[in-house]
């Protein structure tokens, strides 16, 4: 991915990236609050050797003692060391125990040893710190000395420890940072990994991944489209009618110059939108002036009549089978040049009623009658209808729901609209958020706040001076 990749993520992302460092502050602060100080006291001890007054014994008595050091500063957290300063102090505790609160360090190139010594009592951890370096001093005095000759090191006290005044931890500033960091950090990976596994559609950008095929246009969400699924007619200066009217004209596009143009809007799975696009698209297009007619070609759960509001008893299947004629089946849809032709009767055949010579025969009949012929066909995985009825019309347009369909689900609907050799025209993305990264149509260009603000309801009367005034335009 590309780092415009990532930002686009994280934009989708940034309230859960928020609330992870808000959650890290939180158990910082919590964790400071709850935490009980701690005091750290530090001695420092002067490591010397006895040796002769020309250079040569000077070099060799340095050298032996920065050996030494490090020997020593191992010797600090051994029980011989510790064992005096617990007795000492009277404390309630074990060598073991006490040796973790202790600290030796020896600086390179240097013959100084630093005891540090922790502890919740400010008082407590300097005494220690103090008792440990006297008593360091102690053991390495006994254990250099050899009979009756005195040790030829020495360890000479150089800095006391003094009780401190601010305790080493917690560190407000410091844990709190270091929250935030890691909260930061949680969050960013937890954004990236559901990235990365979720294997939804969510943008034109996922849609390009998988085919070249163009982006006709975005439909945002409504949450009221079950009830007003006509929005073109309902509402026609809300953002969602604007949107089918710019797939209107982005379909007027393709192969300008051609004569009729017939299309099977179908998708991957069901429930994505296609009748509701199919429908408002047709609307779109007949408000434009030109004659449409659209076809429920879903022969197995066919909608199209209920979303018209007309009767659907009879239909494309009577005409296939040759019970019913054309006159009788379609029906025509408002003022305009809009004509409808509902699915008929559910057959037990639909695949093979839709590949038939009759449905081609048909296909034809109505290229030379419409200027535009849209199927709403079934989705294409779940059966073959739509792939085997876009081989008799001029290509398929896909939809697509946003956040709902899976990669891989429209991959397949792509490959089996290719292996017969049907012309994918592009893709038309549904249910899209009207604010937000993925966000798709006039909303980005700041027209959506108009349209929002307005409700507008039109009558039947107003709507038939609608359609007089668009027709008179085109005309």
């Amino acid at each position: 991915m590309e780092l415009r990749d990532y930002v686009r993520i994280l934009r989708a992302g940034w309230i859960l990236v928020v609330v992870m460092a808000l959650a890290g502050v939180a158990a910082a602060a919590i964790f400071s609050l709850v935490s009980k100080p701690q005091f750290k006291a530090s001695a420092q001890v002067f490591v010397s050797t006895q040796s002769g007054g020309t250079v040569t014994d000077l070099v060799q008595g340095s050298t032996f003692t920065q050996q030494r050091v490090k020997t020593y500063a191992g010797l600090v957290t051994t029980p011989i060391v510790l064992l005096p300063v617990i007795s000492n102090l009277h404390l309630s505790t074990t060598a073991d125990d006490l040796a973790k609160s202790v600290t030796a360090t020896a600086s390179l190139d240097t013959t100084l040893i630093e005891i540090s010594a922790t502890s919740p009592d400010p008082v407590q951890s300097a005494n220690i710190a103090n008792g440990i370096s006297q008593s360091l001093t102690n053991v390495v005095q006994n254990i250099e000395s050899t009979g009756s000759q005195s040790a030829e090191v020495k360890l000479t006290r150089v800095q006391e420890a003094e009780v401190p005044s601010a305790p080493v931890t917690p560190n407000v500033p410091i844990d709190v940072a270091l929250g935030l960091f890691l909260g930061l950090a949680l969050g960013v990976g937890v954004v990236v990994l559901r990235h990365t596994l979720d294997n939804r559609v969510r943008s034109d950008q996922d849609v390009q991944t998988i085919s070249a095929a163009p982006i006709l246009g975005g439909i945002m969400y409504d949450a009221k489209a079950s009830k007003r699924p006509l929005i073109v007619q309902d509402d026609p200066r809300s953002p969602r009618a604007e949107a089918f009217r710019t797939l209107r004209t982005n379909l007027q596009f393709l192969d300008a110059g051609e004569g009729a143009r017939c299309f099977v809007v179908t998708s991957a799975i069901e429930s994505e939108g296609k009748s509701s696009t199919a429908s408002n698209l047709a609307i779109a297009l007949d408000n434009a002036g030109h004659r449409v007619i659209v076809i429920d070609a879903d022969l197995r759960r066919p909608k199209l009549a209920t979303y018209m509001g007309l009767e659907g008893a009879v239909g494309l299947t009577d005409l296939l089978i040759g019970r019913a004629d054309m006159e009788d089946a379609v029906q025509q849809w408002g003022q305009g040049g809009l004509h409808v032709l509902p699915a008929g009767s559910v057959p037990p055949n639909p695949s093979e009623l839709l590949g038939s010579a009759a449905m081609q025969s048909l296909v034809k009949r109505l290229e030379g009658q419409f200027d535009y012929v849209l199927f709403d066909a079934p989705p294409l995985l779940p059966v073959t209808d739509a792939a085997v009825l876009s081989k008799f019309a001029g290509g398929a347009i896909v939809v697509v729901a946003a956040g709902r369909t899976h990669r891989s689900q429209l991959a397949a609907a792509v490959t089996a609209l290719e292996n017969v050799g049907v012309r994918l025209f592009g893709f038309v993305l549904t249910m899209l958020p009207a604010q937000g990264p993925h966000s798709y149509g006039y909303q980005t260009y700041g027209y959506g706040p108009v349209y929002a603000q307005d409700d507008v309801t039109v009558g039947k009367e107003s709507r038939r001076m609608m359609h007089r005034r668009v027709r008179g335009l085109s005309g």
